[in-house]
């Protein structure tokens, strides 16, 4: 199963995930019904007919409430259990990071000085590299126990979170075999479906909740009312029947919970082994948990309620069958099979705990562009297209889109060389809010000596004297980056430009749009740049993703003619590229556009429509732009810059298999 086949079967399971909580409402609904018309009866005031002698107990309760009431109480219940729902989902809005919060995650910052912290943030950043994504950041939970998971609404707003029991006593290997396991489950879909899960969950613990409070209300009110007034015995009675109401519809729901995790975790144990080509690393992380006397189990208060997003079991059960993980013993033989049986004993080793503070800088308010749409003409520099590589026999395109969100360890290494070869200062600088923006700065430098000055000096505007001489090292060091370095730089520093206020993302922002402008047009790998960190900073609505590639002709021949002038010299050979890459479309009447038509503003939108795509609709469209990028046998940096920001647009994180390629055969 790849990629795109995952995130439909993750669309899928949503719908049916939904059909069985409605279900678990409309029972709520009876059940509360039935009580409710039991309470009415057994105190006299049902409806006449409930008391005819004719009928039993059960005839007459299932009489003593009229149609309208019934409607009423199906109406209160549908709503408590709506805005409940919706209220935890908007206390989430921010994504993963408000759950790593509430579990009392703290932020790792790459400052730190803690080795086990260092190491669980290189294991993510090679990760996140070689799977042509952006660094999530990193929550650490003070916990002994060995767990992590993955939260978020969709990668851009993801984040990891890991138990220092974790880090501390699981090897390089191990660590990475666990990242990996919650990387599958950002990028097949999972964490969206989770997030769903707590908020519909919560909106029947509601129910529940409501009931707790009416019966604490009522013994307040009973200890200063008279003994004569019955009101609070009501009040009490009424609380105990929602609050068992609640919590077994919590129950039910959490049963629900289970049989949806459970296979899952089955899927990502097998993708972690995929990814790393070890099974040896999870494995051992499994055995750890088994020979742990921690194990995984979580302790905060709101462990339960987030249980179905640990690596591993992170509650203590009554029942088996609420279990949200399958048995460690199942999960170690479906990945080793000739397992003996015996969990490993841990080893733990102690190491100091340091962790440096960050830079800030001033909020800069005024003047704000956060789009390139008023400089909407792409301007292809020929210099950007005057370089290439002879290595098309070597790119297999089919394979390449099966290894989206499935990094080799080809890529893993190639992940690790990158790391090695950006400088000391470059890394240090992109693990900072502060400096970060630098290095993206430094990205879109001109290369001519006169046009870079001017840039310059436009930014220098925008700095006190101070950040100014701070930021000045690190935009030169950037911007004399090898070509193919700038894109996992941008993907180390997205994590800490994440951390940017919503005023200050939108100043730098404009910053950006500062440089690029400054010499009134807008080159494609600027534009490349610009996509990949606004995307990936800037807070956009989850896409619905119900569009049909045969309703988006006029995006695609868009796309697609942007894609074919990029990696060509003259007209002929835009032709050339648009007319094989036509072939792996559905289009019978599909022409190349005119070049002095090719706005940006327009491809911005275009794509934003094209990430509605359904999933198993995108391969076709990225398999055309493959073919188009590689017509001329020849892999140019721009084109492998545009097409990454492209399909990151398009939430397909690509692998550097081209970049890896193309160094490989410099």
């Amino acid at each position: 199963m790849n990629f795109f086949e995952h995130q439909d079967r993750a669309r899928r399971k949503t719908k049916q995930l939904v059909a069985l909580l409605t279900l678990a409402v409309v029972a709520l609904i009876t059940i509360t019904t039935f009580a409710a018309a039991a309470l009415v009866y057994l105190s006299g005031h049902a409806e006449p007919l409930a008391y005819d002698q004719r009928y039993s107990f059960w005839d007459g309760v299932l009489h003593a409430l009229s149609l309208r009431t019934f409607l009423w109480i199906a109406l209160a219940v549908t709503s408590v259990v709506l805005l409940g729902s919706l209220f935890r989902f908007m206390q989430l809005g921010s994504g993963g990071r408000a759950i790593a919060e509430v579990m009392g995650g703290r932020l790792l910052l790459g400052q730190t000085a803690d080795l086990d912290e260092r190491k669980i943030l290189n294991v993510v950043e090679e990760m996140a590299i070689a799977s042509g994504t952006p660094v999530p950041p990193v929550y650490l939970m003070e916990d002994d126990a060995i767990n992590a998971f993955a939260a978020g609404h969709r990668p851009q707003d993801a984040v990891i979170g890991i138990t220092r029991g974790c880090i501390k006593q699981l090897s390089r290997d191990e660590l990475q075999g666990v990242i990996a396991h919650e990387f599958s489950h950002i990028f097949h879909g999972d964490m969206r479906l989770n997030m769903r899960l707590v908020a519909l969950l919560y909106g029947i613990l509601v129910i529940g909740l409501i009931g707790e409070f009416l019966l604490r209300s009522s013994r307040a009110s009973s200890m200063v009312r008279s003994s004569r007034d019955k009101s609070p015995g009501g009040i009490m009675l009424v609380g105990l029947g929602l609050l068992i109401i609640g919590y077994t519809g919590t129950f039910f729901g959490n049963l629900i919970k289970a049989a949806v995790s459970r296979q899952r975790e089955f899927l990502a144990d097998a993708s972690a082994v995929q990814f790393t080509r070890n099974p040896d690393g999870i494995a051992g992380a499994l055995k750890k948990i088994g020979a742990s006397s921690q194990g995984s189990t979580l302790h905060n208060e709101h462990a339960a309620e987030f249980s179905h997003m640990y690596f591993s079991q992170g509650v203590r059960l009554f029942f088996n069958m609420m279990a949200t993980h399958p048995p460690l013993g199942e999960r170690i033989k479906r990945i080793q099979p000739r397992w003996n049986g015996k969990f490993e004993t841990t080893v733990t080793a102690a190491t100091a705990n340091t962790n440096k503070g960050s830079k800030t800088f001033a909020d800069e308010t005024a003047g704000f562009a956060p789009s390139l749409a008023q400089h909407n003409t792409a301007t292809i520099n020929s210099s950007e297209t005057s370089s290439g590589l002879d290595i098309a026999n070597g790119i297999d395109i089919d394979n390449t889109l099966q290894q989206i969100a499935q990094p080799t360890t080809a890529q893993l290494d190639y992940a690790q060389a990158c790391l090695t070869e950006i400088t000391p200062d470059l890394k240090v600088a992109s693990q900072d809010a502060f400096s970060a923006r630098g290095i993206v700065f430094g990205l879109l430098l001109d290369a001519h000596p006169e046009q870079r000055n001017r840039q310059l000096t436009l930014l220098n505007e925008h700095f006190t004297a101070s950040e100014w001489q701070s930021l000045c090292p690190i935009i030169y060091a950037s911007a004399n980056t090898p070509a193919h370095l700038r894109l996992p730089l941008i993907e180390l520093s997205i994590t800490a430009l994440k951390q940017l206020s919503e005023i200050q993302q939108h100043a730098f922002l404009n910053c950006l749009n500062l440089l690029i402008n400054a010499d009134q047009r807008i080159s494609l790998m600027e534009w490349a740049i610009y996509r990949i960190v606004r995307h990936n900073i800037y807070r956009e609505p989850q896409p619905i993703r119900t569009r049909s590639l045969q309703d988006a002709h006029e995006d695609c021949q868009l796309l697609m003619s942007l894609v074919a002038y990029s990696g060509a010299r003259h007209q002929a050979a835009a032709e050339s590229a648009f007319a094989q890459a036509r072939s792996a479309l559905p289009f019978k009447q599909f022409t190349l556009l005119a070049r002095e038509t090719i706005k940006l503003d327009a491809m911005d939108a275009a794509l934003e429509r094209l990430n509605q795509l359904k999933p198993l609709q995108k391969p076709q469209l990225l398999k055309a732009m493959s073919i188009c990028v590689m017509h001329d046998g020849k892999l140019h940096a721009a084109e492998a810059e545009l097409f990454r920001a492209l399909a990151d647009g398009l939430d397909c994180p690509i692998p550097p298999q081209l970049q890896a390629m193309a160094i490989a055969t410099r």
